[in-house]
């Protein structure tokens, strides 16, 4: 399988806001296996949005079990996540986030602590679960995404932003 093409900041198609799936068929399926294996091949990839790849569908995938941070509270592993909503959330956290779209920089940016999600599974069922700590602050970032947002939109303050020095996996 060939990797799909991450679109890299400043591309306008970044910034344009993805309608939600209502098809969760063999061609949706097809895409996400895409998707996932773009993002497992890339590095540090612990998340992904369809965006992204210039699919405009309110999808993410996340996996943030096989990356150490400090902030690693809950791990649910791989999640793919259609329409998702935050439908509660407490406490901050501020954390150094990078992006495969904007794969030179990474900055500190404040989140959630702890989310309550609802979403659709790959088949279209309702799913619905509580996270915090690092993968919360992933789904959120992810989630962005999905209305034409990039991490570096979030950051208070340009001595926030920071030059990659190395591309950890």
């Amino acid at each position: 399988m060939e990797k799909l093409e991450i679109l890299k900041y400043p591309d306008e198609r970044l910034k344009k806001e993805s309608v939600p799936v209502v098809d969760f068929g063999r061609k949706f399926k097809e895409f996400v296996d895409k998707l996932l294996y773009t993002m497992k091949n890339s590095p540090a990839g612990v998340g992904i949005a369809a965006p992204q790849v210039n699919k405009h569908i309110q999808t993410i995938i996340v996996d943030a079990s096989g990356y150490k941070h400090k902030y690693n509270k809950t791990n649910h592993g791989l999640m793919i996540l259609s329409n998702p909503r935050i439908i509660a959330y407490d406490g901050e956290i501020v954390v150094r986030e990078g992006c495969l779209s904007v794969p030179d920089f990474t900055g500190n940016v404040k989140r959630h602590y702890w989310i309550k999600v609802e979403a659709e599974d790959i088949n279209g069922k309702t799913v619905t679960f509580d996270t915090e700590g690092f993968e919360a602050v992933v789904i959120q970032h992810e989630m962005d995404h999905l209305i034409g947002k990039l991490f570096i939109d979030r950051v208070s303050s340009p001595k926030d932003i920071f030059k990659r020095k190395v591309y950890k996996k």
